[in-house]
């Protein structure tokens, strides 16, 4: 439980978790809450399950993960289980849909669709935090000071 939990006081792992919850928060929202000109839940459940025949179970802890994920970060909240979920979900971007697309993002337009630099990057990130913990101000440093008594 400790180390779940376990956070140094450092300016790294907020740094990285503020910036990784912010970019995944719009993402997640788009899933589950349709803002940003997403398609909700019940579009990209439809989405997940008709065009890219994945399982509803799969789909579904895609978006909570993205959205509640993204949330945990942005609060410190098991920070080390959020930023694993958001690495996997990146993965499983990268070996369903942007690995023929190559390295590089759309750019300039010219290409069939986004390569999986992006995805690259936050899975990195992820697994900086996975290892550093959620740095300060977090709720897994509050939590790891009691769990310490």
């Amino acid at each position: 439980m400790r180390q779940l939990f376990w956070t140094d006081d450092s300016w790294t792992g907020l740094v990285l978790r503020l910036t990784l919850g912010l970019v995944m928060f719009p993402h997640g929202a788009q899933k589950l809450l349709g803002w940003y000109n997403g398609f909700g839940f019940s579009g990209t459940m439809g989405f997940f399950t008709e065009t890219m025949h994945l399982p509803s179970i799969v789909a579904f802890l895609i978006i909570i993960g993205e959205f509640f994920g993204s949330l945990g970060l942005l609060a410190g909240f098991l920070t080390r289980l959020s930023a694993a979920s958001i690495g996997v979900i990146m993965l499983g971007a990268i070996t369903m849909v942007h690995l023929p697309h190559g390295f590089f993002m759309n750019w300039s337009g010219k290409q069939q669709g986004e390569g999986y630099e992006y995805h690259l990057l936050v899975i990195g990130i992820g697994l900086a935090l996975m290892m550093t913990g959620a740095g300060k101000w977090s709720v897994d440093r509050l939590i790891a000071d009691k769990v310490d008594r």
